[in-house]
């Protein structure tokens, strides 16, 4: 949500994307989590909606009533209000949910609102560049 549907469309910029995009979902409310991407609401009151587990269950919740090979979640604080000592601004959790399991990434992205929204899609096309570059399985360890 902290993209503000960003990520969908820097996918949708290529001419012939509805070739391999099936659509997205902009969940800014808890309620919407909820609603459309089956987020337990109980889980968005004990971890909050930007958490690890919301944006797994967001990714999964999508994949499975889109019916795509991929779902991503991606939920942050991208500013310039709302972040705390705990989850300042520019905190941002994203995962990729797919048939193979599902990955996931926290960070801490530096910069304005602009910025931080920019860095969390790259991120997340980042994720699913390296899971089409890998076959799904998981990278190898950098040395």
């Amino acid at each position: 949500s902290c993209t503000g549907g960003l990520f969908a469309e820097r996918l949708t910029t290529i001419a012939g994307s509805s070739a391999y995009f099936l659509g997205g979902v902009v969940c800014y409310s808890n309620e919407l989590k909820t609603a459309w991407a089956d987020v337990p609401p109980e889980m968005i009151a004990t971890k909050g909606a930007v958490s690890t587990e919301v944006a797994i269950a967001l990714a999964e919740g999508i994949r499975r009533h889109v019916g795509s090979t991929l779902g991503v979640g991606i939920t942050g604080i991208a500013g310039p209000g709302g972040g705390s000592e705990e989850k300042p601004v520019g905190t941002v959790h994203i995962a990729l949910a797919s048939a193979t399991g599902v990955r996931e990434r926290a960070l801490r992205l530096p910069g304005d609102r602009e910025m931080v929204r920019l860095q969390a899609s790259q991120a997340a096309l980042d994720m699913v560049r390296v899971h089409f570059l890998y076959n799904g399985k998981t990278p190898p360890k950098r040395a």
